[in-house]
C-alpha cells in the first residue's frame, strides 16, 4: 500500500485559497472557487477539504519559496490531493497550510521542483529513489534529530549548532530547501517525469536492510563530506568523503590519481578509498585548485536539467569568491550573531571535515571572539542569506593585525553530503545508470522494492 504524507506548504496568519472543482469538508459541505481563511478565525482549530474527483486541485496565494536563501520569493502554487488548515501549535496566530498526498505523487512533483522533469532519465530515477527513501524515513521516525542542538565544544563561549526537523510537529515534511522542494502541479510534470517514478515505484536505498538517510545537495564541491561536518557527531558508512570524479575516491587534488574502485561496479563501502582534504594546506591546494570532477562543469544544457529559474541566478558554485570590507564584515557579524565583537581582525578555520568544509571557526574582533559552528551555522552569519558552502579559504588584504577587506575562496554549493545533483546529472550524461549513480554517492547501499506501483 502506498503511503499518504502530510507536508507543510505555507505559515501565515491568513492565507488566500482558490478551489478548482468541489472539495468536501468533514461535515459534508462542499466548498469551490476562492476563500479566505484566517488563524484567528479557525474556531474549530482544524479544517480538512477533499477533492470529489482525484484530479481536482487547489491554488495556495503567495507561498514563499527559498527561505531565508538568496533566491526567496512569493508564487502562487497549485496541487492534488487533500487540503488541512491547522491552528500552530506553537504560535496560536499562525496558520499551517498542509498538502495531504500519496508518496508516488509527491515524488512526481519533488523530482520536477528539485530539478527539471526533463532531465536525463538516470539523474531522474536516481532522484526518485533517493527522495522516496528520505520521505519514508521521515514517516518512521528514523534518524530524526532532537531538533535544534547547541553543544559546548572547548573554551566558554563556543556555539556549536546543527539544525534539522526542529519546527515539523503537525506536518511530516515541509515544501521548501529545509526538506524536498515540493511545488505541487506548478512545475511542468513531464512523461520522463512519470516514467522515473512509475520504473522505480517502491524503490528505496538501504543499508544492513535499514532504510539509508539520502542526504543530497546541489554541488559538493569536488569530494563528498561526512555526516558528522554538518549535524550530529555520529557515522554513516554509506555517506563516506569520496571524490566526485570517474575514478572514484582518488585523494590527488588535481584528479590524477589512480581508480581506488574494486571491479567495474563496486556495491560495497570497503572498495572506495575515501578522500581527506581536512588539514589547512591540503584544503587550500583542493579549493583553490580547479580539480576534475563531475561537478566540474558549465555546460549550459546540463545546468538546465538541474537548476530551475531562480537556481540560474547562481552561476559560480563548484569555485566562487565573496569578498567583504572589514567594515561590511564587522556589522555582518554583529547582525547575524547578536554580538558585538568590534573590528573583524580575523576568521580562523578550526576543523575541517574532508571535503575541506569548515565545523568550527574562529572569529577574532578587537571586542572579542567566538567559535561557531556546524557548517550551517557558519554560511548563515558569514552571509546575508547563506554562503554557498562552509568550505573556503580566507585572504586578507592590508595589515594583518588591522585587514582593511576579507575575501573568502569556496567551494561547492550546500553541505556535501550525499547526492550531488549537479554531479549525478553529468554522470547520467556519461551513460551512468541510476544506479550506478546511487552507488558512487551512497556506497555500500542497496535498492530495495517496498511496494509496487499501483495505477490510480
Amino acid at each position: 500500500m502506498i503511503p499518504t504524507i502530510s507536508v507543510g506548504i505555507l505559515t501565515a496568519p491568513e492565507v488566500t485559497i482558490d478551489f478548482h472543482g468541489d472539495f468536501k469538508g468533514r461535515d459534508g459541505t462542499t466548498i469551490t472557487g476562492k476563500h479566505r481563511f484566517k488563524a484567528t478565525e479557525l474556531t474549530e482549530g482544524a479544517l480538512e477539504f477533499h477533492p470529489v474527483l482525484p484530479h481536482d486541485s487547489f491554488t495556495i496565494h503567495d507561498v514563499t519559496i527559498g527561505v531565508h536563501f538568496h533566491w526567496e520569493q512569493k508564487e502562487h502554487q497549485t496541487f492534488n490531493g487533500s487540503l488541512k488548515l491547522v491552528v500552530s501549535d506553537r504560535e496560536p496566530q499562525l496558520l499551517h497550510v498542509i498538502n495531504m498526498i500519496d508518496v508516488e505523487s509527491y515524488l512526481l512533483s519533488v523530482i520536477s521542483s528539485e530539478m527539471r522533469s526533463t532531465a536525463n532519465m538516470p539523474l531522474l530515477k536516481a532522484h526518485a529513489v533517493i527522495s522516496r527513501s528520505w520521505v519514508l524515513a521521515q514517516l518512521e521516525g528514523f534518524n530524526q534529530l532532537p531538533g535544534t542542538a547547541v553543544a559546548t565544544l572547548g573554551e566558554e563561549g563556543d556555539m556549536i549548532k546543527w539544525y534539522d526537523k526542529d519546527d515539523h510537529t503537525q506536518f511530516n515534511v515541509c515544501a521548501d530547501d529545509h526538506c524536498q522542494r515540493y511545488q505541487g502541479i506548478s512545475r511542468e510534470i513531464t512523461e520522463k517525469a512519470q516514467i522515473a517514478v512509475t520504473e522505480t515505484a517502491g524503490e528505496v536505498l538501504t543499508y544492513e536492510g535499514k532504510l539509508a538517510d539520502t542526504r543530497f545537495h546541489k554541488c559538493c564541491g569536488g569530494v563528498l563530506e561526512r555526516f558528522a561536518t554538518c549535524w550530529e557527531d555520529k557515522q554513516y558508512p554509506y555517506l563516506l568523503p569520496v571524490r566526485d570524479a570517474e575514478n572514484v575516491g582518488t585523494t590527488d587534488f588535481s584528479g590524477t590519481a589512480e581508480c581506488s574502485k574494486t571491479g567495474e561496479h563496486a556495491q560495497t563501502s570497503e572498495h572506495y578509498k575515501t578522500a581527506d582534504y581536512s588539514n589547512e594546506e591540503d584544503a587550500t591546494a583542493f579549493i583553490e585548485g580547479h580539480p576534475a570532477s563531475f561537478c566540474n562543469t558549465q555546460d549550459p544544457d546540463i545546468l538546465d536539467q538541474v537548476l530551475n529559474f531562480y537556481d540560474r541566478t547562481t552561476t559560480d558554485f563548484y569555485r566562487w569568491q565573496v569578498s567583504y570590507s572589514t567594515e561590511e564584515l564587522s556589522e555582518l557579524v554583529r547582525k547575524k550573531l547578536g554580538k558585538d565583537l568590534g573590528q573583524i581582525k580575523a576568521l580562523e578555520p578550526l576543523t575541517r571535515g574532508p571535503s575541506s568544509r569548515i565545523s568550527r571557526l574562529r572569529i577574532v574582533g578587537t571586542k572579542g571572539e567566538v567559535v561557531i559552528g556546524k557548517e550551517l551555522e557558519i554560511r548563515r552569519i558569514l552571509s546575508e542569506s547563506h554562503l554557498y558552502s562552509s568550505a573556503f579559504t580566507v585572504h586578507t588584504e592590508g595589515a594583518k593585525e588591522n585587514p582593511e577587506r576579507f575575501t573568502l575562496h569556496g567551494a561547492g554549493w550546500g553541505h556535501g553530503v550525499g547526492l550531488c545533483q549537479i554531479g549525478a546529472a553529468v554522470m547520467g550524461e556519461k551513460g551512468y545508470s541510476y544506479r550506478e549513480i546511487l552507488s558512487h554517492y551512497y556506497p555500500g547501499t542497496d535498492v530495495t522494492k517496498l511496494y509496487q506501483h499501483v495505477e490510480h
